[in-house]
């Protein structure tokens, strides 16, 4: 299954409703919807906690329940100030509820330690009572429903502008999770984590392709708790990414505040077996601020770079990364770029390099980007590295991205089977399955298709260049090949009906 059931066009108009309120009040940074938002979903969750432990109070009166609101703040709970009017409710969330929210850091919950430094600044009662009465309509017992409509909010920063860049596209995080398979054991990380697509794309896989795994006790445990691991220096990315992390059904992921270039990595180092991120390049840090640890794997600058470095400090030995990177990493000529390389080459394992269409970050990015996938052995093991280059991944290229199939036709595991034709339109498919196998006929194929595999005697002669372009052949049209005189006779023969042609032409007009 690739896509999961999509939310219903009437849930989407009822938040394109409420957007639109917002940005009529005054508030027209979409991080900033969101983030109310946020809050507001937080909240109303807070009041299904207390209903449920209630319930199982009454119930089993030995139990042990653990209750958030004392008898004085009943009204703070969502049930009860929903049906207030508009003004009466503005007071009670403004002056009681974000208070509340402020002080709740103490459960040592992720969200209760991001909700401490909340500000509310929906600007008006009519505002409110609307969103509280959009949110309040949610089936919030649906996994995929909440899930997918946060998406859906998230989807919306990305048509504004320059918010997008805390947004890698669905589909291509989705071939990412595809090709690295992320299994019940694995302990996943994003040290660039923003609105956390990766962790949420993965734990979606694993609940897709190891249903059983939530079965056992143990396993659920690490699925809710120590499976997924965030990291963002952005206090309202963290917000949320745990909110979409939660709304798609994971209760305590460790999504946390981390510069990770800053900090030095020691106690981090060798602690996760995979890694999913598209991390900010363009970046350039000064020496001062970055961490030694990284400074000590490759001497640079450039945030590009050093990002690779902490992945590979990261990863525990057996670990594998699935990563975006710019496209000058594949080829940039300073020491520190092809260090770097090397080291992905010699002393691990490179197992594949996807080049991506220029446009697949646009409207807010139009450099031309990869997938690196690599796999961390401490001893090398770089046979064949496999090429893929992607020329449509089933959008426009252009700064509209509209798609070029209908939904159950896109992405890297569509509903449908493609024909050729569509898969000029939608290559990701064929990608996953050709990545599948690589150690396989893909060995055999010649330089002139769309993958490739490139033994590593040949990258080591090119001084380590991963461009795509470098090992591709262009196949040159068989013409050349044909005896000399069956051209000129093809050609004789052209000459003749041209002049049969003009001839007739002649007779008409005349």
């Amino acid at each position: 299954m690739g896509t999961r059931h999509v939310i219903t066009g009437e849930l989407k108009s009822k938040i394109d409703r409420v957007w639109d309120a917002f940005w009529s009040g005054g508030i027209s940074n979409p991080l900033e919807v969101i983030e109310q938002i946020t809050y507001l979903l937080f909240i109303k969750r807070l009041d299904e906690i207390e209903t449920r432990e209630k319930r199982k109070a009454e119930r089993f009166p030995n139990a042990q329940v653990t209750l958030r609101f004392d008898p004085d703040q009943e009204e703070l709970r969502w049930s009860n100030f929903k049906d207030r009017d508009p003004e009466t409710m503005y007071k009670i969330v403004a002056h009681k509820v974000f208070p509340y929210l402020q002080q709740l850091g103490s459960d040592g919950s992720t969200y209760s330690q991001h909700m401490r430094d909340a500000r509310f600044t929906i600007p008006n009662p009519a505002l409110l009572a609307r969103v509280v009465d959009m949110l309040d309509q949610i089936p919030m017992e649906a996994r995929d429903t909440k899930g997918d409509l946060y998406e859906y909010m998230l989807s919306k920063i990305a048509t504004a502008g320059h918010n997008g860049q805390f947004r890698t596209s669905r589909h291509i995080i989705q071939l990412m999770v595809e090709m690295t398979a992320p299994t019940p054991t694995d302990e996943i990380c994003d040290p660039a984590c923003g609105t956390a697509g990766f962790l949420v794309e993965a734990s979606e896989y694993v609940r897709r392709v190891h249903p059983n795994a939530l079965l056992d006790a143990a396993q659920r445990t690490h699925f809710h708790e120590s499976m997924f691991h965030g990291f963002d220096f952005d206090g309202t990315m963290l917000r949320i990414g745990s909110m979409n992390m939660l709304l798609h059904g994971v209760e305590s992921p460790d999504i946390r505040y981390r510069d990770s270039l800053a900090e030095n990595v020691s106690n981090e180092s060798e602690n996760y077996s995979l890694i999913l991120a598209n991390p900010p390049f363009a970046g350039s840090l000064d020496y001062e601020s970055t961490s030694k640890d990284l400074q000590r794997i490759v001497k640079t600058k450039k945030t590009e770079l050093l990002f690779l470095a902490l992945f590979l400090r990261l990863l525990k030995p057996g670990g594998r990364a699935a990563v975006i990177v710019p496209e000058g990493v594949l080829f940039g000529g300073t020491g520190a770029h092809k260090e770097l390389r090397r080291m992905l080459i010699e002393d691990q394992k490179l197992d594949g390099v996807v080049k991506l269409p220029s446009g697949t970050f646009k409207p807010y990015s139009g450099v031309s980007t990869a997938i690196l996938l690599f796999t961390k052995t401490n001893s090398g093991g770089t046979d064949n590295v496999w090429f893929y280059e992607v020329t449509a991944d089933g959008w426009s290229l252009d700064d509209k991205r509209n798609p070029l199939l209908g939904a159950e036709k896109l992405g890297p595991v569509p509903d449908v089977a493609l024909t050729e034709d569509e898969h000029a339109k939608n290559n990701l498919p064929d990608a996953l399955a050709r990545w599948l196998r690589r150690d396989g006929d893909e060995l055999q194929r010649s330089r002139t298709e769309q993958s490739f595999c490139v033994p590593k005697a040949d990258i080591v002669e090119q001084g380590y260049d991963l461009s795509l372009s470098r090992y591709k052949e262009i196949l040159h049209k068989e013409v050349e090949h044909r005896p000399p005189l069956e051209i000129i006779a093809e050609l004789e023969c052209l000459e003749s009906e041209i002049q049969q042609g003009m001839s007739n032409l002649k007779a008409m007009l005349g």
